[in-house]
């Protein structure tokens, strides 16, 4: 492809690209496809000769397109919002055609220091006090991962690293069972073990962790020899936004010695909202927090923002110096590869950057409220229908249902049957959990561009599905 073709096609996929959101509402947010038929539709062996653009491109509409979830649908309520706001999407075709590796300071000078002062921006949009540092990471897992491995190394007096953690007295990490998997898997990746994972109780309105079983099980882990590490906080964990008293964790935390991460991947965004921020008051007291701003504030993935305290702590954990990623003659600058796991490092700043600039805070404050208060209508408009039932009350724009059944029926089969029905149907797409055992519908709205009409449109769609005859 020669500049020509190249400006060409890049102009044609720009253009397909606002096509393609004009036209969403009229596709289904899910595809109705069996499992196979795209890989059926794929040659079986790659072409020993080039391909015109044209039929690559006519496939990729033909073939791959009609096989996507619609993640920018405006009624896609389903998981949480992947929001790209066209703004963010714009930055990412510039980030795309510098293709930059942003590893080191010298690597990309620009791209280290845009992110510092982005970052920084957005611990001021959130509240958060002078003295927290940050870097972009690609995900929630990834912050989460950097934070277990500090804690671990930490609690080790800095030799997991060098000396393995055989021999050593077991870490163990506390979090309550609302916290998302990612936990999990940072806990197998560290060397912790599932074993080594307490989950302490949560109960209230918001499934809070209970800071006194929490105090009983560090007291009691250490008296048996064990060697407690830290404390996972969450606030607007995946599943029906529960929500800790960080607070009350963070105290807790102090008193021990103990290292405390909080995940607010998901609810993190609503705390540019000043009257959301005592969903997470405390937080302050936290060694780590992540957030998302790749879900609810419209940066494109991957986009995830980990603040830390003291961040010689992180890179003491991370960083590896050989002496060709060395910035000889230059002291006090920032390397962020030595804040992540990966080496390799996208320019992500960028779509941050723009986005702040083109909506400013209170554009996205009101794009957030606006959620909240269409989430929370429709909560009211089903807890007032007979046949339904709220099973977990509003968490910003996070809530979960049930349609109640007939006499005789199932209700963990009857609302997965109308779960799959509304999505099978195109119109919604919402998905389903576990409260206390049983099976609930989650409803969240958050993606950039739904409107009012989209919100209420779900009431209608739920409601006509749920009462066709079987």
């Amino acid at each position: 492809m020669d500049n020509s073709e190249f400006r060409a096609w890049s102009r044609r996929a720009a253009d397909w690209g606002v096509d393609y959101r004009d036209t969403l509402r009229e596709r289904p947010v899910r595809p109705a496809l069996a499992p196979g038929e795209v890989f059926r539709a794929i040659e079986v062996s790659p072409p020993e000769t080039a391909e015109p653009m044209e039929r690559i491109f006519a496939d990729f509409e033909e073939k791959i397109v009609p096989g996507m979830t619609h993640w920018q649908h405006p009624r896609f309520f389903a998981y949480f919002p992947a929001n790209a706001a066209p703004v963010s999407v714009v930055a990412e075709y510039l980030v795309s055609a510098m293709a930059a590796q942003c590893m080191l300071w010298q690597t990309s000078p620009a791209a280290t220091e845009l992110e510092t002062r982005a970052v920084d921006w957005m611990r001021q949009a959130l509240g958060l006090p002078e003295g927290f540092s940050g870097v972009i990471q690609d995900s929630a897992s990834s912050a989460t991962l950097a934070a277990v491995l500090t804690m671990r190394e930490r609690a080790l007096d800095w030799q997991g690293n060098r000396k393995g953690l055989a021999g050593q007295a077991r870490p163990r990490v506390y979090s309550s069972d609302q916290v998302h998997t990612s936990i999990d898997r940072a806990i197998w990746v560290a060397g912790i073990g599932e074993e080594n994972l307490v989950r302490i109780p949560a109960a209230g309105r918001f499934r809070a962790m209970d800071t006194v079983a929490l105090e009983t099980a560090i007291v009691s882990d250490r008296e048996a020899g064990m060697l407690p590490a830290g404390i996972i906080g969450c606030v607007g964990g995946t599943s029906t936004g529960g929500t800790d008293d960080i607070a009350a964790v963070a105290a807790v935390a102090k008193r021990h010695g103990l290292y405390l991460h909080v995940d607010a991947a998901w609810a993190g965004s609503a705390m540019i909202c000043p009257e959301y921020r005592h969903f997470w008051a405390g937080v302050e007291d936290a060694d780590s927090i992540v957030f998302n701003p790749h879900k609810w504030l419209g940066a494109q993935f991957d986009c995830s923002i980990q603040f830390i305290r003291q961040p010689e702590d992180l890179v003491r954990t991370l960083a590896i110096k050989p002496d060709y990623l060395k910035t000889h003659g230059h002291d006090g600058i920032i390397n962020y590869s030595e804040w992540s796991v990966p080496l390799g490092r996208r320019f992500r700043a960028l779509k941050l950057w723009f986005l702040l600039r083109a909506h400013g805070l209170e554009g996205l404050r009101t794009m957030i409220r606006n959620h909240v208060t269409w989430s929370q209508a429709l909560a009211a408009r089903l807890a007032g229908e007979a046949d339904f039932e709220i099973v977990t009350e509003p968490m910003l724009s996070l809530f979960s249902f049930r349609h109640r059944t007939g006499p005789g029926a199932n209700p963990d089969e009857h609302n997965l049957r109308l779960v799959n029905a509304i999505n099978d149907d195109g119109r919604i797409y919402l998905t389903q959990t576990k409260v206390d055992g049983a099976i609930a519908i989650r409803f969240q709205a958050g993606q950039f561009e739904a409107t009012a009409a989209d919100v209420e449109a779900a009431f209608d769609v739920i409601t006509e599905i749920a009462r066709r005859p079987t």
